[in-house]
């Protein structure tokens, strides 16, 4: 059968001022505050951490700060689903918004890292609730012609909060108010849990039965782990934490396949369903932009850049990434389900350049920028204009009753991937030689580090085409049936 929207709108396709307009303004409103106040966080917290060290102490535990919340935010996003399911979308919000308001709080307060350490672990799990949230929340507060739209939005929230996180951290901690940087959260977070309770929906889908206990456990696990490696200068040190992770994951997967308490939705780790291959493209495209970590240190290094120069050219990556998904938010039928498979193509192109252009230095600055930039841009643009379609792809693969699971499992997934692909970007880095500290170890790491982070978006290319084929099948079934 012919697919009549493969090249216009659906004649039902809202408008972007719909999704602004009465009702859904205010839950636009709250979905994207909970993002931002998530992204906000962490972007204010890493520029001002120097002078919390500076201040209270605990230098040996700098790392400890993002490691602990890494790891509760997963753990947050993990129990999204069960959280939605027993309060609704109001009260889960609601108590997302009141954990990461107390660890916001206990941060503010601290008197020494072991409390900060704490508030932060808090506040990673409250953020990780409502991140997860806004993708479970969508598909409840939404019709589905906005659905795509609505991600958009959580995009373009998300890369402003990578621009203004910084600017905001900065000011703080020049003015040495690391606490006051805490504290300024509060009132949003009041703010946030106020709206949530008396606009979102308070039903409830009554979700019960045991938590999956031993795969939550090995998750956190795997993270700690891939953390802590990440956090060491010694090759054999990080290739042994890698390798504990990957043992630990091979267990997560044979625990979680057997089972009676999932942590997944039926077929996600079936490399035959189409659920299966949405999370990989997820999966291979968050494990692409980790090199990222790496783009000011080597701006600086090998290019000469000031520290905020570098920084605001590696946020060309957030930017693309909103740019992207600004641009094919409104897209509908076939063009749409292509943006899976064209997503890591641009990926692919962005990775190959940077390593191409990137370790040049002998022609100048100006001769390699635009090229640099573009690449970079490319990378945070291919994720983007995927990005809305395959949230809204795994909506339609979700299996009958485990809709929420599966949008909760996209925020895991993300975060998940970001972490593993955090750790092999660490290690591939003081392999080839960055740990050195000099322009020829930094010039091998550009090459090695955006070379071999190539494959990522390769394997998702493989990965979306197959999700994409497997999201047009689906379409055509479901419109054969209408």
């Amino acid at each position: 059968m012919l697919d009549k929207t493969q090249d216009a709108p659906a004649a039902s396709d809202a408008g972007w001022i719909t999704l602004f307009s009465g009702g859904n303004a205010i839950h636009s409103l709250v979905l994207s505050g909970g993002v931002a106040l998530h992204a906000l966080n962490i972007y204010i917290v890493t520029t001002v951490m120097p002078s919390v060290v500076r201040d209270i102490g605990g230098l040996d535990y700098y790392a400890w700060s993002t490691t602990l919340f890494v790891a509760a935010s997963i753990l947050g996003a993990a129990l999204s689903a069960r959280l939605l399911g027993r309060a609704g979308a109001g009260g889960a919000y609601a108590v997302g918004a009141l954990v990461f308001g107390i660890g916001s709080l206990t941060c503010a307060v601290a008197p020494n890292m072991a409390l900060l350490l704490a508030g932060r672990a808090i506040q990673g799990f409250g953020g990780g609730l409502l991140y997860a949230l806004a993708y479970g929340v969508i598909r409840i507060v939404f019709p589905a012609t906005l659905w795509a739209r609505a991600i958009g939005l959580i995009s373009a929230t998300w890369g402003t909060a990578t621009l203004i996180g910084p600017a905001v951290g900065g000011v703080f901690a020049e003015y040495g108010a690391w606490r006051t940087a805490f504290w300024s959260l509060m009132p949003l977070t009041a703010l946030l849990a106020v709206l949530a309770l008396s606009t979102l929906p308070r039903r409830t889908s009554g979700t019960r039965g045991p938590l999956p206990l031993t795969q939550l456990t090995l998750l956190i696990g795997i993270v700690l782990v891939l953390s802590v490696s990440g956090t060491r200068m010694a090759i054999g040190e990080q290739i042994a934490g890698v390798g504990a992770a990957l043992v630990l994951f091979a267990m997560l997967v044979a625990s979680e396949r057997s089972a009676a308490a999932r942590l997944l939705p039926k077929g996600a780790l079936d490399p035959r369903t189409p659920l299966a291959a949405l999370y990989g493209t997820i999966g291979f495209a968050m494990i692409g932009m980790q090199p990222e970590i790496y783009v000011p240190y080597l701006l600086q290094e090998l290019h000469g850049r000031s520290p905020l120069v570098a920084g605001y050219i590696a946020a060309l990556m957030a930017l693309g990434w909103t740019a992207g998904s600004m641009t094919s938010a409104h897209w509908q039928g076939g063009r749409a389900r292509k943006t899976i498979a064209v997503g890591p193509v641009f990926g692919l192109a962005g990775l190959l350049t940077i390593a191409s252009f990137m370790p040049v230095i002998s022609a100048g600055f100006a001769a390699i920028a635009l090229p640099l930039c573009l690449g970079i841009a490319a990378v945070g643009f291919g994720i983007g204009l995927a990005w809305p379609h395959i949230v809204t792809a795994v909506y339609g693969a979700a299996p009958a009753g485990e809709e929420e699971k599966a949008s909760a499992a996209i925020t895991t997934v993300q975060l998940f991937a970001a972490s593993l692909g955090a750790a092999l970007a660490g290690m591939t880095a003081n392999l080839a030689g960055i740990d050195e500290g000099t322009a020829q170890g930094a010039t091998s790491a550009a090459i090695w580090l955006f070379g071999l982070f190539a494959l990522a978006p390769a394997l998702g290319i493989i990965a979306a085409v197959r999700a994409g084929r497997e999201t047009a099948n689906r379409h055509m079934l479901n419109q054969e049936m209408d």
